[in-house]
């Protein structure tokens, strides 16, 4: 019979590990110990392919400054690609959260990768006086420069995704901001009647609030091009060759076609300082919070239909009630609020993190890598759930926007500056008791010529927008 466990080795004593397994004597103890969130490395594939990519980088420099054999280099950066190209993904399976600073998730990647160059060598796994995951993988390393890149490299792939998707949110808004150009609406400040604007002004101000933020996130991704790669423990260089640093920065800009990639003017710093994480945390909270805002909007805009606001309509995703026939919900951004108050949730765990660490390490980096790319994740799904099935099927009612803007009192403070202060708010006062439209008392005790009151409701006047 084939044997269902091999014995591996470790500073603690003999481990049993799976037989067809990749990962070794480390990782097991890590299942072990932390069974703790049900989401282990292999569920963030970013991170995953970006170890590949920093053990690859390591290879190649430890080869050039003469610390790796050439063919050993060779064996795990091949592995390297191959994992980047989502091979034994599967094989990551230590929790997100662990103890140890990250140090279990270097483990496991270290003897996967080890192993199955062992195996393209034509090895058996474990033969690790041939190819040693530390002695030869983790060559010139430690987790605490390692792990940190990675992170950091992940989370760049992270970004770039959330971006796409907050660009496509972005047009869907100015487009149906420019389908809604020439509707006349009621603004509103403190849920009550303000003055006049067109919907498609509303909606231009959903696309510019979110060009805003992809600013800001674009800012917080490039402070993440700062490495502490090289600097080894605490980052001092430790067991790392002269020249390799250098090097192996180089190899990661060319792999991950990065330019702006650059080694941390103080290592020691760099690897104690997660400032980096803080940052980009609270421009991701700023997102959401801005996401949120504008669900909220959209949720009661689209109130009623018949009690509520009802001004545009949100496209109909499922039946709302289990007892209450016809009843249809704004499910979309319900659920884009309920991403953002995770969000909000996940910065008070960075921000903790953050605080926690102590002399030269943070040892809380995979609960902040964890609550950074949970929270990208989740805000890039929900922003193309919100684009696709939400804004760019929103309709507007247009007679009874037009209807609202007559009969509200707020079309008075744009006659203001004709009739005075005073005279407009009793018109105003006087509108809302009697239930009349203010525009009846004007003509009525002829305070305006009918000239008068066209030129200065017209939607350009009202507006601010050119006359067409």
């Amino acid at each position: 019979m084939t044997p269902r466990f091999r014995t591996e080795y470790d500073m603690l004593g003999a481990v049993d590990v799976p037989a067809d397994a990749y990962h070794g004597a480390h990782t097991a103890r890590a299942v072990a110990n932390f069974p703790l969130t049900g989401e282990t490395l292999a569920d963030r594939p970013h991170l995953v392919r970006a170890l590949a990519v920093v053990k690859s980088a390591a290879a190649r420099a430890n080869a050039e400054v003469g610390a790796l054999d050439p063919a050993l280099a060779d064996a795990i950066t091949d592995v390297c690609a191959e994992l980047q190209q989502g091979a034994l993904h599967e094989q990551f399976v230590v929790d997100l959260i662990q103890g140890g600073a990250g140090t279990s998730t270097n483990m496991n990647a270290n003897e996967v990768i080890a192993n199955r160059a062992l195996e393209r060598l034509g090895h058996p796994r474990a033969a690790y006086d041939v190819l040693h995951p530390l002695d030869h993988v983790n060559l010139g390393q430690s987790t605490n420069d390692v792990y940190p890149t990675a992170v950091k490299l992940a989370l760049d792939a992270h970004i770039g995704e959330l971006l796409a998707a907050l660009a496509e949110l972005g047009e869907a808004f100015a487009a149906k901001a420019a389908e809604f150009s020439d509707v006349l609406k009621m603004g509103r400040t403190q849920l009550q009647d303000a003055v006049p604007m067109t919907l498609g002004q509303e909606f231009g101000a959903f696309a510019a609030t979110l060009a805003e933020d992809r600013d800001r996130l674009a800012e917080a991704r490039v402070l993440l091009h700062e490495l502490n790669l090289g600097g080894t423990a605490i980052g001092t260089g430790l067991n790392a060759r002269p020249g390799y640093r250098e090097r192996a920065i180089e190899h990661l800009r060319r792999l991950t076609g990065i330019p702006t990639l650059v080694s941390a003017p103080d290592l020691v710093e760099a690897t104690q300082d997660v400032g980096v994480f803080v940052q980009l945390s609270g421009v991701l909270k700023r997102i959401a919070v801005k996401l949120s805002k504008i669900c909220n909007d959209l949720r009661l805009l689209s109130s009623g239909p018949q009690a509520g606001f009802g001004e545009i309509a949100l496209p109909a995703r499922q039946a709302g009630s289990s007892i209450m026939p016809g009843k249809v919900n704004p499910v979309i951004p319900e659920a884009v609020n309920q991403i953002a108050f995770e969000v909000i949730g996940y910065d008070v765990t960075v921000t903790l993190a953050a605080e926690g660490g102590q002399l030269q390490l943070n040892a809380f980096e995979p609960v902040i890598h964890r609550a950074l790319s949970a929270g990208l994740d989740h805000l890039t799904a929900g922003v193309g759930v919100l684009t696709e099935h939400c804004v760019r099927g929103i309709t507007a009612d247009r007679d009874r926007l037009a209807a609202t803007v007559a009969a509200s009192t707020g079309l008075v403070t744009a006659l203001s500056p004709a009739l005075g202060h005073e005279t407009a708010c009793a018109l105003a006062l006087e509108a809302h008791h009697t239930g009349r439209p203010a525009l009846d008392l004007i003509r009525e005790r002829a305070l305006l010529t009918e000239a008068e009151l066209t030129a200065l409701t017209s939607p350009a006047a009202l507006t601010g927008l050119p006359a067409l």
